[in-house]
């Protein structure tokens, strides 16, 4: 998104820079003031055109971008690779052009295969806005965008907070755009994974002021940090066994309750979802006041109405930042009969 979070695409968090990060932080603020109306819907973006092009499975990310589009009044469509001509061996180039010549706005785009989403909007040029969902190992911008924003709303601030990124750290596309996130918002990330699990370097991962350790002892570093934010793992993507067994795996870097209590006061607990209980969190953990993950759902919505808004509200010259923030009580809710 460059130029202060007001370019074409968002495709990773490195792009945006400190600066279009915290402006989109904020603007998550104007649209958690939306969500919270009893009708969470306005005209932002009425008469555009969103397509939710999914070719890996979801939930959350898809019906947060879906239900963020249709709160904004945009219009949506949702695409999948079965069912369509890429299933008779249609190229994606070719498929993208036909998307792009029915007059779309954005496309939402989640795929198995890094760097996707860059490729498309290369194809696409400046007519389309594209937004990535999640590509391969790669990069996931707006979970790292909504995990910021909850963890900010949890401490009033983001600088100097200390976060344990614990478990898959190899597999995950979370972990890439959250530990860049987390550094260029000052936040000081210890990586905590069995060396299987590490990538061969994690060099350029941590763009900003906040700094990156790694340890392989979750118990050590469990008593000195603000968060723990606990990684699925990534069985599908994974071609070997990368750890002795899930009972190990768990007993070595699980947040049990046990390591639950040795959390400082006030210290949260996040997980991108969706959980597995008992292997890296204890349902008791998960279900706790110290578990931020059903926030973390909430905030899906505020944080992708704000990427759509300044993508496609850009195109209207609609106010963004500080002065959308600040007008929003003045942001019109649609009449409940003409709500679509």
């Amino acid at each position: 998104m460059g130029d202060g979070g007001r370019g074409r695409h968002l495709l990773g968090i490195e792009e945006l820079g400190a600066e279009g990060l915290r402006e989109l932080l904020d603007l998550t603020d104007g649209f958690a003031e939306v969500n919270a109306r009893p009708l969470p819907k306005v005209p932002a973006l009425r008469g555009t055109t969103v397509v939710l092009a999914f070719f890996e499975d979801s939930t959350r990310t898809r019906v947060s971008f879906e239900t963020a589009a249709k709160r904004l009044s945009a219009d949506t469509i949702s695409f999948s690779s079965s069912g369509t001509s890429l299933s008779k061996g249609e190229s994606l180039r070719d498929t993208a052009l036909t998307i792009e010549a029915m007059g779309v706005d954005a496309l939402v785009v989640r795929h198995g295969s890094s760097g996707v989403p860059w490729q498309l909007a290369r194809w696409l040029g400046r007519r389309i806005h594209v937004v990535n969902a999640g590509d391969g190992w790669h990069e996931h911008p707006t979970q790292a965008l909504l995990d910021c924003w909850t963890i900010r709303r949890h401490f009033g601030g983001l600088e100097g907070l200390h976060v344990a990124l614990v478990g898959d750290i190899s597999h995950s596309r979370v972990a890439r755009s959250d530990i860049a996130a987390f550094s260029l918002s000052g936040v000081d990330v210890t990586v905590v994974a069995p060396r299987t699990l590490l990538p061969p370097t994690l060099e350029g991962w941590a763009p900003g002021p906040g700094k990156l350790s790694v340890s392989g002892d979750l118990d050590q570093v469990i008593g000195s940090v603000d968060v723990v934010y606990l990684l699925r793992m990534q069985r599908e993507r994974q071609t070997e066994s990368l750890v002795p067994s899930m009972r190990e795996y768990s007993a070595r870097f699980g947040l049990s309750a046990a390591r639950a209590d040795r959390l400082r006061p006030g210290a949260a607990v996040l997980h991108p979802g969706p959980m597995n209980r008992g292997v890296e969190i204890d349902p008791e953990v998960a279900d706790s006041d110290r578990s931020l993950v059903l926030q973390q759902v909430e905030a899906g919505v505020s944080a992708r109405m704000a990427v759509l808004f300044q993508l496609l509200g850009a195109d209207r010259d609609a106010p963004v930042g500080a002065d959308l923030v600040g007008g929003l009580t003045g942001v019109p809710a649609l009449d409940p009969a003409g709500a679509r």
